[in-house]
């Protein structure tokens, strides 16, 4: 059996490349880099991002001051459904916070102050991306 180091040539498309991810995917993942990087400007300290816990993923870990923040992102290509944070339900929010005690339980973290903010991304990419910014959702 011949491996890809003996010369195989996979067709195009197989294997884990961006043509397989669904369009909404990549620009969900746009949308974090773009949060991420506006937390940054922010002042926020980002610990994690794309952590995974029992219960679901939180899109970005941070720390602004000493409070621990849990960070969804909520990427739109525009408003025409509605603001994105009106996304985020009563069923994503539990998710959520059961996720955020598998973070604070996983390292150690009980002690700390902590919070859910949401950052709405509209038009990732274009002329007139918005970035919003809205702490202490829940």
């Amino acid at each position: 059996m011949k491996t890809a180091a003996q010369g195989v040539k996979w067709p195009a498309g197989a294997g884990n490349d961006s043509g397989m991810i669904a369009e909404h995917i990549l620009t969900g993942r746009l949308g974090e880099r773009i949060a991420c990087r506006f937390l940054l400007r922010q002042g926020y300290d980002v610990l994690a991002r794309r952590f995974r816990g029992r219960h679901g993923e939180i899109d970005i870990v941070a720390l602004d001051g000493d409070t621990l923040v849990f960070v969804e992102v909520k990427t739109r290509a525009s408003r025409e459904f509605g603001e994105p944070w009106e996304f985020v339900d009563w069923e994503k929010r539990q998710n959520l916070r059961r996720t955020a005690e598998d973070f604070i339980a996983r390292y150690g973290m009980g002690s700390r102050t902590y919070r859910f903010d949401i950052v709405a991304v509209i038009a990732p990419g274009a002329r007139d991306e918005e970035i919003a910014l809205l702490r202490d959702a829940w």
